[in-house]
């Protein structure tokens, strides 16, 4: 069975970092394109950013890039996204998916984990 659990999110002040986890089981990350969403209250959920694996790169959107690093662990069963910065319109829930391809939006995410929580004061 194909799952996913985030965890690390919280309250933190504006300036602050935070790591999220991703922690994968049922297949490896290797398997499927990973992605990291954010949905912030009252808006869409939009993609922050995506891997499969080390060869193919790891991919951001534009309002991610500079502040916010995806990584994975070596035995391919957790990814995690490092946010630097955090800016108080970072407040969202942040979840992470998985797909079969390099997704455009939500809908290419076959599978969702129920997301954290990340709160930034001001």
């Amino acid at each position: 069975e194909v799952q996913l659990v985030e965890s690390g999110g919280g309250l933190v002040q504006a300036g602050g970092s935070l790591i999220l986890s991703c922690a994968v089981s049922g297949f490896t990350v290797d398997d499927y394109f990973i992605a990291w969403f954010r949905q912030a209250p009252g808006k869409e959920r939009e993609g922050v950013s995506c891997m499969r694996n080390t060869e193919d790169g790891i991919f951001y959107t534009d309002s991610a890039k500079g502040r916010f690093t995806m990584s994975r662990d070596n035995a391919k069963t957790s990814v995690y996204l490092t946010i630097n910065a955090l800016q108080p319109e970072d407040t969202a829930v942040y979840y992470c998916g998985a797909g079969w391809t390099l997704p455009e939006g939500p809908d290419d995410i076959a599978y969702w984990g129920k997301g954290t929580l990340v709160t930034v004061s001001s």
